[in-house]
């Protein structure tokens, strides 16, 4: 099976080195030399941004784990009403973008909102001086909203923890005199901590990342710093420095998570007879899990969703269904093209790492993964920054040919959206598409080989039947991810061009989102595939 090895190893290294190289360019450009601007914004805004993205993750991380710890203990632990539908649908949240529900919201708590209306009525108040009523687009505000749609991430593996626990040391417990509290702060939660320092750290990363909420609510992150930055003062080397210091920011978020559970380890796995056995409930703590479990779901997913219905419903006239087919098509056009170049690429350096089975063949895959821990507006200042180097490459070699300057081949065209949609999701197409190919036994590869099969053949007819299953969620979840990606969306995108992320956000922006009612109810459904994926691959696994 060494006839194509060279062929596949050397396009394996290539393409991973290609999908790092938007992160290399941001740490070169951001140890050059230091300009003016980004001078001027360390000693002015620089500090109160990294502050307000300091605090702007610690609550976000601190709502999330309130929310889906205790929501996790629940559903695992006690039999609660509706819990067969609970247990999935707590995680539908992860499919509403926080900008949307930032708007919403504040829709809801505004002085001319509903809620504040209903209670001036009430109690006969004329004016705000009469009362105090909190601010939603506020920091805690951004927190409170990032937090409602993010905590799906510390309950799915909080949930997965609990579930897997054995229950003898429960029951060891309850002979000790533990109460059941006492039970689950003495052995399920300590048990269960690296799974939710797993999960916090997804919700910091993401909340550190996010820019459509906290622009709307106008708090100043580090993500709008980079917006701003190369946007407002057209300085692509300021903007690169701010990266830079994200960056690192992520990496000391990851290595403290692994760092913090480096000598933990579980050597009690539960098994078919040693299952959890769910308490039934009743009386108030009946009423108290049921009233938390779906009202945390109803506030998260089902009151914004029944919002935007009927927003849809009364705004039909109002959204141009024209430019909602137009920006729909280029929706799913960038984000069909971006699923197909990434499963190529998960094909390629999945199928090194079979061949090679041993030494540095998994750093292929490993380097082509790092574009997922890089937040959207991040990474596409580093596209930005090796497209332009690129185009002035074509220009320079245009010009000494005489054949004229081509202009913005790369940067300026649906060109560079692709590439950062490629460098971010590539990593779901390797993750599904390794899953799969690991459940082949290396006994039918030895089989082909001795059935005279290259190495073509063996891929051919041995690999990919096998993991087509794998391949097509691999390009499902890319597209999906591509579809509903906004940072890197609104700063890369050519000049007229939208797609439904950046559509839905500009009416949110304008306070219209109701006029985008439609495509946002379509974001939403997108982003459900992927949740109906996880939720049958979590019920296969604890039936």
């Amino acid at each position: 099976m060494q006839d194509r090895l060279p062929v596949i190893k050397t396009s394996s290294w290539g393409l991973a080195l290609l999908l790092v190289l938007p992160i290399l360019a941001i740490f070169y450009t951001a140890i050059g030399d230091t300009d003016d601007i980004f001078s001027h914004l360390f000693e002015t805004v620089l500090p109160t941004y990294t502050l307000n993205t300091s605090l702007l993750v610690v609550g976000v991380v601190a709502i999330a784990i309130a929310l889906g710890v205790p929501t996790a203990w629940m559903l695992a632990m006690y039999q609660v009403p509706g819990s067969r539908h609970l247990q999935w649908a707590m995680v539908l949240p992860l499919a509403m973008p926080g900008y949307i529900i930032g708007y919403i919201y504040t829709d809801w708590f505004d002085y001319a909102g509903p809620l504040q209306r209903l209670l001036r009525h009430w109690f006969e108040w004329q004016s705000v001086n009469d009362y105090w009523f909190p601010d939603m687009r506020t920091l805690p505000g951004a927190c409170f909203v990032l937090a409602l749609v993010l905590y799906p991430y510390i309950y799915l593996l909080t949930r997965a923890a609990f579930m897997e626990q054995s229950v003898t040391l429960t029951h060891s417990a309850r002979l000790l005199g533990c109460s059941p509290l006492q039970s689950f702060r003495r052995i399920s939660l300590p048990l269960a901590r690296p799974a939710i320092a797993v999960g916090a750290s997804l919700v910091a990363m993401e909340a550190l990342g996010d820019f459509g909420t906290v622009n709307y609510f106008a708090v100043s992150t580090l993500t709008t710093a980079v917006y701003d930055t190369w946007l407002g003062y057209s300085s692509l080397t300021a903007a690169a420095k701010i990266s830079a210091i994200m960056l690192v920011a992520i990496f000391v978020l990851i290595s403290a998570e692994r760092y913090g559970r480096r000598k933990q380890a579980q050597f009690t796995p539960s098994s078919s007879s040693d299952a959890i056995e769910k308490t039934p409930l009743s009386g108030w703590k009946k009423v108290g899990v049921v009233v938390w479990c779906w009202g945390l779901l109803s506030l998260a997913f089902i009151l914004p969703l029944l919002q935007l219905i009927i927003y849809a419903w009364h705004y039909y006239a109002q959204n141009a269904i024209d430019d909602f087919l137009t920006f729909s098509y280029n929706s799913f056009y960038t984000s069909s093209l971006a699923a197909v170049v990434a499963v190529g690429i998960a094909w390629t350096v999945n199928v090194y790492r079979r061949l090679r089975g041993h030494g540095l063949s998994v750093a292929p895959m490993r380097l082509a993964s790092m574009g997922y821990a890089v937040p959207g507006t991040v990474l596409a200042i580093g596209v930005m920054l090796v497209l332009t180097r690129g185009d002035h490459l074509i220009n320079d070699i245009a010009k000494a040919y005489d054949w004229g300057r081509p202009g913005l081949v790369l940067s300026g065209t649906m060109f560079a959206l692709l590439t950062a949609f490629v460098v971010r999701f590539s990593a779901v197409a390797i993750g599904s598409i390794e899953s799969s190919m690991a459940k082949i036994p290396p006994s039918l590869d030895m089989a082909a080989r001795t059935m005279g099969c290259t190495t073509s053949g063996v891929i051919r007819r041995v690999h990919l039947p096998l993991i087509r299953r794998g391949t097509l969620i691999a390009m499902l979840l890319v597209f999906i991810e591509s579809m509903k990606e906004l940072n890197a969306a609104i700063l890369l995108r050519p000049f007229n061009f939208e797609t439904l992320a950046t559509y839905v956000y500009n009416f949110t922006s304008d306070e219209h989102l109701e006029y985008a009612a439609l495509p946002a109810i379509l974001l939403v459904a997108v982003g459900l595939i992927p949740l109906i994926l996880i939720n049958r691959s979590l019920e296969q696994k604890y039936q």
